[in-house]
C-alpha cells in the first residue's frame, strides 16, 4: 500500500469509529438518534387536533361539505376517508366513494383544512331507510386504514335527511375537489 491509500484507510476507520462511539453514547444516555426533518411522519389528524364542521351546499344536490381544520401546532395527516356514523345503532360507517381516492395523503400545516364531500341521500329517491339527522360522528382513520385514531368529532348538521345511499369522499385538499363527485 502506498502512503496515500494508508492515510485514506486510517481516516475512514477513524470516521467509522467516531460514528459508532457517538451512536453508542446516545443510546447509553437514553437519547434517540436524530431523525432528519424530512423523514418524520406527520401525526394523524384527530378530533383533538382539528376543528370539524359540516356545511350544507346548494350544489351538487343533497351534498354537504365536511371540513377539518388543523388547530394544532404541528402538521397532521388526514389519512384516507373519514368514517361517518349518524346513529349509535348504525352497524357500519357510511360508504366511502372509492373513485375519490387522491394521489397523496392530505397533510395539513397548522391552520390548513382538508375537505370531504358527503352525499346524504340519492337525488333520484332510490335510497331507503332515511330519516332526519342533526349531528354525525366523524372518526379519523389511521395511516394503515385499519381503524380510527382518537374519539369522534361531533359536528352538528342543520336538519339533514340521510338514507342508506349516503357516501363520503376521501379527504381532499380543496373544497372544489371534494364536491366534484
Amino acid at each position: 500500500m502506498n502512503a496515500k491509500t494508508t492515510t485514506v484507510a486510517r481516516f475512514a476507520a477513524a470516521a467509522a469509529a467516531a460514528t459508532a462511539l457517538t451512536f453508542a453514547c446516545a443510546q447509553a444516555a437514553g437519547a434517540a438518534p436524530a431523525t432528519p426533518k424530512a423523514d418524520r411522519q406527520p401525526v394523524p389528524c384527530t378530533a383533538s387536533n382539528t376543528k370539524v364542521t359540516v356545511t350544507p351546499v346548494s350544489r351538487p344536490l343533497n351534498h354537504l361539505l365536511l371540513t377539518a381544520t388543523n388547530t394544532g401546532r404541528t402538521a397532521c395527516a388526514a389519512y384516507h376517508a373519514p368514517a361517518l356514523r349518524w346513529d349509535a345503532d348504525q352497524q357500519a360507517p357510511v360508504t366511502v366513494l372509492r373513485d375519490s381516492k387522491p394521489q397523496a395523503v392530505v397533510t395539513l400545516k397548522p391552520g390548513q383544512s382538508a375537505y370531504a364531500g358527503i352525499m346524504s341521500e340519492s337525488p333520484d329517491g332510490s335510497g331507503t331507510h332515511g330519516h332526519p339527522v342533526s349531528g354525525i360522528d366523524v372518526y379519523f382513520t389511521d395511516a394503515s386504514d385499519e381503524g380510527s385514531v382518537g374519539g369522534p368529532a361531533r359536528p352538528k348538521i342543520p336538519g339533514t335527511y340521510f338514507d342508506d345511499s349516503a357516501w363520503v369522499t376521501y379527504w381532499q385538499s380543496s373544497a372544489e375537489q371534494a364536491l366534484s363527485y
